[in-house]
């Protein structure tokens, strides 16, 4: 009996652990299949392409602005405006459907959108429709009297212009860094390069401005369109407003007073005096080009500072743990400017899309733009974006290395004083041809000896020279590098009185941007 209890006990612990190990095998299993579906899920994120716009370079604020869900939140916004203004001129739309669509333009379902779109091959009437769902007393009154392009090209056109508001605010970012920079160095003499050769000195702050002037051409030609940018307004088929000629009985005022308000809402005092279907697309090519206008100032400044780095005599932020190179460590490359460079030659040639879109459009409407500016006009914006926000972080922690410059200074000097000396020379009795022929003779002599490595020698051969009447002590004594400089210090000043108005009222910067 003892045996037996012995052995059914046995058997309830083996059933009892067997089923335990069962349990545990099940959450085990459980778990791993949770496990590989969340990193399924992670890896899938990384199996598609992902613009570098998107994932590496642009704002948050203007990857949110493209987004598709504040396209379609102005969408909406937009039908609600029409309906709207079909209230209040006397259509039957109640206002208690005006409010209905007021009260659901953020309640966006995308995939009863995207579902319909499958359906009906429409982005438009997908969303009409979802919109509809959302909001079912006011579906029937949706879109009354528009075309397609009442919501695509007027959003786009609302979009563009909140784009150029925002990268004038990045703009100005750039032009006030750059100008703390050029007051701090307007002094500072250093070489000035014609053909990347050794010129005349110039100072490190005026060479700055020639970079801000470039900027700031490029912020009036972006208040220019601004200033300049017309609504489309509802508008019909072909842009005759013939379904409003109906609607309204034939009241072209209402028609017109339709218009004014929808576009009052949105912030533009004008509509295109006459259009087609769309507006025209001569304003994508206006935009464009001054994204890469902008692009253009930007490649400018940033090649200028990749060269001056290679020199040694300025360079671009450079992080504590920053690595300059995979393979040689003691790196410190300009990978900021040359990304600046990179991205300006492409939104540069982006910015062609729009001039080849816009010349061959066919009559009142054709579709060969759609797909062309789908990509390129919110591209192009994503990366004047990205590399404004470059030239912001660029310009707010170069570094001078104020003895490298003076010591490139000091060895061309002599060569850029060689008129002064002979000038001084002359004063002394000399003769001023018989001088210029002991200069030409002598600093091609120094520039020989320099070219075998050697340090310059000018000054020792021009005093040893009996035309010169001065030793060189007394020849070293005129060379003050800052007597070289012209009105560079009273230029730097003059421009930034002039600038300094634009700049005021934009805030300080809390924080890097990591780049």
């Amino acid at each position: 009996r003892i045996r037996i209890r012995r052995s059914g006990a046995r058997c309830v612990h083996q059933a009892v652990s067997g089923r335990m190990a069962q349990d545990r095998q099940r959450k085990n299993t459980t778990a791993f299949a949770a496990e590989k579906t969340k990193w399924r899920k992670v890896s899938m994120m990384y199996e598609k392409y992902e613009s570098p716009l998107s994932s590496r370079y642009a704002s948050e604020e203007m990857l949110h602005l493209f987004s598709q869900e504040k396209r379609i939140r102005v969408w909406r916004k937009l039908w609600t405006a029409l309906a709207r203004a079909e209230h209040d001129l006397g259509l039957p739309i109640t206002a208690e459907q005006v409010a209905e669509l007021e009260a659901h333009i953020d309640d966006i379902d995308f995939e009863c959108a995207a579902q319909r779109e499958k359906e009906v091959r429409h982005d438009v009437m997908a969303h009409v429709y979802a919109y509809g769902k959302a909001a079912p007393g006011a579906a029937g009154v949706i879109h009354l009297g528009a075309t397609s392009c009442y919501v695509t090209d007027n959003g786009d056109l609302i979009l563009y212009r909140d784009g150029l508001r925002y990268l004038r605010g990045e703009l100005l970012g750039v032009l006030k860094n750059l100008a703390a920079f050029a007051e701090k160095y307007k002094s500072l003499p250093t070489l000035g390069y014609t053909h990347y050769q050794p010129a005349q000195l110039v100072t490190v702050g005026k060479r700055a401005t020639l970079w801000m002037q470039d900027f700031l051409s490029d912020l009036e030609e972006l208040d220019h369109v601004l200033a300049h940018m017309k609504f489309l307004g509802c508008r019909g088929t072909t842009g005759t407003e013939a379904s409003f000629l109906d609607l309204f009985d034939g009241d072209t005022d209402k028609i017109d007073q339709m218009n004014r308000q929808i576009s009052a809402e949105f912030g533009f005092e004008h509509c295109f005096d006459v259009c087609g279907q769309t507006y025209p697309r001569k304003v994508d090519s206006r935009i464009l080009n001054c994204l890469s206008s902008m692009a253009q100032s930007a490649y400018r400044m940033a090649n200028d500072i990749r060269l001056l780095q290679h020199d040694r005599q300025l360079e671009e932020p450079f992080e504590k743990e920053q690595i300059g190179s995979s393979a040689m460590a003691y790196k410190r490359n300009p990978m900021r400017s040359e990304r600046i460079c990179s991205l300006a030659r492409y939104l540069i040639l982006d910015a062609a899309n729009a001039p080849m879109t816009a010349s061959v459009q066919w009559l009142e409407r054709t579709l060969d733009d759609s797909a062309n500016r789908r990509i390129s006009m919110p591209e192009g914006f994503l990366c004047a974006d990205a590399i404004l926000r470059l030239c912001k972080n660029v310009t707010r922690g170069l570094v001078v290395n104020e003895k490298i410059i003076d010591k490139a200074v000091r060895e061309y000097l002599p060569f850029i004083a060689t008129e002064n000396l002979m000038m001084e020379a002359v004063k002394r009795g000399g003769d001023r041809q018989e001088l210029h022929e002991v200069i030409r003779r002598c600093s091609h002599a120094a520039s020989a000896k320099m070219k075998e490595g050697e340090p310059c020698d000018l000054l020792h051969q021009l005093a040893a020279e009996p035309a010169f009447s001065m030793n060189e002590e007394d020849l070293t004594a005129l060379l003050k590098p800052e007597d070289y400089i012209g009105r560079c210090p009273e230029q730097v000043d003059t421009f930034l009185r002039k600038v300094r108005p634009v700049l005021e009222g934009i805030p300080e910067e809390s924080a890097d941007i990591a780049l």
